[in-house]
């Protein structure tokens, strides 16, 4: 039972999730030898401490590396021939002997291959495992594709993002079945860590891939379609773990249809089909086909327009093709701005020393409420009296050392967290919905400790150890004097280093920040005294008042409970901890906690109250007050029409916005009247969904524009929305101080005339489509969100931005945008 406490604290203090490990990167060539033969070289750049294992090595053990070819044409000449730092021996992990290269130096793997004729490319995958001393990762597969004209290339995980993203190539061809009906084959070459869904998958989630024909009455089509490749269902994360069916990337996605011609006419159309990784998802794009039944030829259709023979750039007097209207939405005041926007805004960059400075304040707070409790505030006087025993300097002297011991102790924990677990496990528990479920249960399990119906303490024989220890004296002896102090009070610190953890983890040194906070206010007041002994008289006598703090604590911690509960069903979608039912159950604790302080509830600890004294009476009248404060919350607000959200817990509850029992906001009719695409969108927001009736609005109301590119696929837009956009500021600054602009790349609303894009040279069919090529061509990115600030007059404020966490630096961002925006009128 105690160890299982043990691991109860390690939890509490350090609940992380683990980090994506990838210490291996390849890179490969290919090199003409002589005729049909080649040399394919690959490389591994190993991390110190990994090894990576040969191909000849027992398959008893570890996978060994192999080398996959999937062209046909292209057979082995020989054994590979391997270079590096070899070892060869025992294995630990699989106990058997094995062939590894360590990271000392490049494993290198060179292997003679032989071509036959009319191969252009080798394509294929090489799979390894790598180790180090403690664990295996799975095996892993390397791609490649290189052409025999030679030249180098780096994996797929390897190659760092562009802002312009284009995963799927489409290739098109045709069969001729000899009775009349023909198949249609499309092939997707997918990079791997992509996607592409199925025509079969649920419209619930992704834009499933659908085949459109420009004249549906001259196709026949027969049967559903075949589809092959590395498919892949059930529930995606991506949209809210809605079942889908989709293909990874890596190996070829394969989709072939039966058709019959009804006349001896091409059969144009276009596929459009929805790519993402584990990131986000790019907006749904068609790609033009043709398909020639008479000479079986099939081809991407990519329109080619006239080129200037002097500056090699595409002519303005493009013509779109047939049923489509030519349309250049290119604004050269964006493109310019967008280049070199009017003011400086870094999108809050700068906060990481803002925020350190409220771990240390969290900690602060936490290590006094810790002074205060039955554990801790006896041992201020025993231990101070101990130290003065001997002279005024050497008992002010081990004061200090015992004071400054405790810092030491409580810090290097805060570093060890860090450590084990890293900043970008750390970082990543703000949303994540196990890890805040996790701490909810933790906050009510602290909660009935500091109640008193249980007690969360360390094994007896970590303190008896530790006072062996300070039995020694001197200065290691202090040292495991602090350090037993820290060990016999963690049943009332335990909670409170919990709950000030959690609240620091999104930051690298946050658990060391809020740690040194902690320990600083833990440790002054034996320092203080130590110092000036007389002053011990001055303190309170320890007494019940002290388990009615810790009373007191726990209704705290199980109030705190419930916003890591509210982020777990925000972020989850799970639509059960609502506004009301937050708020009620805050009032209902502060209800508790006032009868309480009046001596109406009683807990385990408690000693009997004769009468109430004048400090319990002034604490029951404030947190009753506080209570009615919360009340109010719920009475309705005519100017946002919804509940009364309240400024002081702003943050906490769920958005006002997001409730059981009101209404859904509507539109203002005269708006929408004159601007049909006025809508309400996140958090009851008022937004244009047409950029140009948007920009006409907002240069009536002399107001910027905040333009939102978006979608209803997009996982970090819904996050923006559901963690920033809820807090009261930003919320007000987009009601009253912008033009919300929000533009769906994904409507597949349809056009009612289909556009041809001057800049881009692609056909658009649907809304979705002309903001995606809107946001490309003025923003040279087509990933969301991005959100760009700008003027009524097109013109940039600040560098768009896309997702980044963090209320803070968001409310920076469009501060310095404002401003800069006021100092232009």
């Amino acid at each position: 039972m105690r160890y299982c406490k043990i691991l109860l604290f390690l939890l509490i203090s350090s609940f992380v999730l683990a980090q994506e490990l990838d210490p291996v990167s390849w890179s490969y060539n290919i090199e003409q030898i002589e005729g049909d033969e080649y040399l394919l070289v690959f490389k591994a750049e190993i991390e110190p401490g990994w090894t990576v294992y040969s191909q000849f090595t027992s398959d008893d053990g570890p996978v060994p590396t192999s080398l996959n070819f999937e062209s046909e044409g292209v057979s082995k000449v020989g054994e590979s021939v391997e270079k590096g730092s070899k070892k060869e021996g025992f294995d630990k992990i699989f106990e058997v002997d094995v062939i590894k290269f360590l990271a000392d130096e490049p494993f290198i793997i060179e292997q003679k291959i032989k071509i036959d004729a009319g191969v252009e490319n080798v394509v294929g995958y090489l799979t390894y495992m790598t180790c180090d001393k403690e664990k295996c990762l799975p095996p892993s597969d390397v791609e490649f594709d290189l052409s025999l004209s030679g030249g180098s290339s780096k994996s797929d995980d390897a190659v760092a993002d562009d802002k312009m993203k284009d995963p799927v190539k489409w290739d098109f061809s045709i069969e001729d079945n000899k009775d009349g009906t023909y198949n249609l084959i499309y092939t997707a070459d997918i990079q791997k860590g992509w996607t592409v869904y199925s025509q079969f998958s649920s419209d619930e989630g992704p834009v499933p891939t659908y085949i459109t024909f420009e004249d549906e009455d001259a196709v026949e089509i027969i049967g559903d379609a075949d589809e092959t490749g590395k498919k892949k269902q059930g529930p995606d994360p991506l949209f809210d773990n809605v079942e889908v069916i989709k293909f990874l990337g890596g190996t070829p996605f394969q989709i072939t249809q039966k058709i019959k011609p009804k006349n001896g006419d091409d059969i144009a159309g276009y596929i459009t089909y929805m790519a993402c990784d584990d990131k986000g998802c790019l907006p749904p794009n068609p790609i033009d086909f043709v398909f020639n039944p008479a000479n079986l030829t099939a081809q991407a259709v990519a329109f080619e327009p006239e080129v200037n023979e002097i500056s090699g750039t595409a002519s303005s007097d493009v013509v779109a093709p047939d049923g489509f209207k030519l349309i250049n939405q290119e604004i050269p005041s964006l493109r310019e701005s967008y280049l070199s926007p009017l003011g400086d805004c870094e999108g809050g960059e700068d906060q990481s020393e803002k925020t350190l400075l409220w771990s240390f304040i969290i900690g602060f707070l936490g290590g006094l409420f810790a002074l205060l409790t039955p554990c801790v505030f006896p041992m201020i006087p025993l231990t101070v009296s101990f130290f003065t025993k001997d002279t005024k300097r050497k008992g002010w002297v081990n004061g200090m050392i015992y004071g400054i011991s405790i810092i030491v102790i409580y810090v290097s924990l805060g570093l060890a967290i860090t450590a084990i677990f890293g900043d970008e496990a750390l970082n990543r528990l703000s949303t994540n919905w196990i890890a805040n479920t996790f701490f909810f249960l933790i906050f009510v399990v602290f909660a009935f400790s500091f109640f008193g119906y249980y007690e969360i303490t360390l094994p007896s024989s970590w303190s008896t150890k530790s006072d062996t220890m300070a039995d020694k004296g001197g200065f290691i002896g202090i040292f495991f004097m602090a350090f037993t102090l820290a060990l016999v009070s963690f049943s009332c610190t335990g909670p409170i280093i919990g709950s000030a953890l959690v609240s620091s983890a999104s930051n690298a040194l946050g658990p060391a920040v809020v740690m040194f906070g902690f320990s600083v206010a833990l440790a002054l007041p034996f320092g203080f005294f130590a110092a000036f002994p007389a002053w011990l008289n001055t303190l309170p006598q320890s007494g019940g008042w002290m388990t009615s703090v810790k009373v007191v604590l726990g209704f705290l911690e199980l109030a705190f409970a419930f916003k890591f509960l509210s982020v777990a069903d925000l972020t989850n979608h799970w639509g059960f901890l609502r506004y009301e039912l937050f708020l009620g159950a805050w009032v209902i604790i502060g209800i508790l906690t006032t009868l309480y302080m009046f001596g109406k509830i009683k807990f385990p600890h408690d000693s009997p109250i004769k009468k109430l004294s004048k400090k319990r009476i002034v604490l029951g009248t404030l947190f009753g007050l506080f209570t009615v404060y919360l009340a109010t919350g719920f009475m309705y607000n005519e100017t946002t029409k919804s509940y009364n959200s309240l400024s002081i817990i702003s943050g906490f509850p769920p958005p006002a916005q997001y409730n059981y029992f009101l209404d859904e906001l509507e539109p203002d009719a005269e708006i929408k009247a004159e601007y049909p695409s006025y809508s309400i969108c996140a958090n009851n927001i008022p937004c244009f969904k047409d950029y140009y009736e948007g920009l006409e609005y907002a240069e009536k109301q002399n107001k910027p524009v905040f333009l939102d590119f978006t979608g209803h696929g997009c996982v970090n837009c819904r996050k923006t929305e559901e963690t920033i956009w809820i807090d009261d500021k930003i919320r007000d600054n987009l009601i009253n101080k912008w033009v919300l602009v929000s533009l769906y790349v994904d409507d597949d609303k349809k056009l009612e005339e289909g556009l041809y894009s001057q800049s881009r040279l692609k056909k658009m069919r649907n809304i979705g489509n002309k903001w995606a090529d809107f946001q490309i061509t003025n923003f040279e990115q087509n990933s969301q969100p991005l959100y760009v600030m700008m003027t009524a007059d097109q013109k940039v404020l600040a560098s768009p931005r896309g997702y980044y966490s963090g209320i803070t630096a968001y409310q920076e961002y469009m501060d310095c945008g404002l401003k800069t925006y006021n100092e232009l009128k």
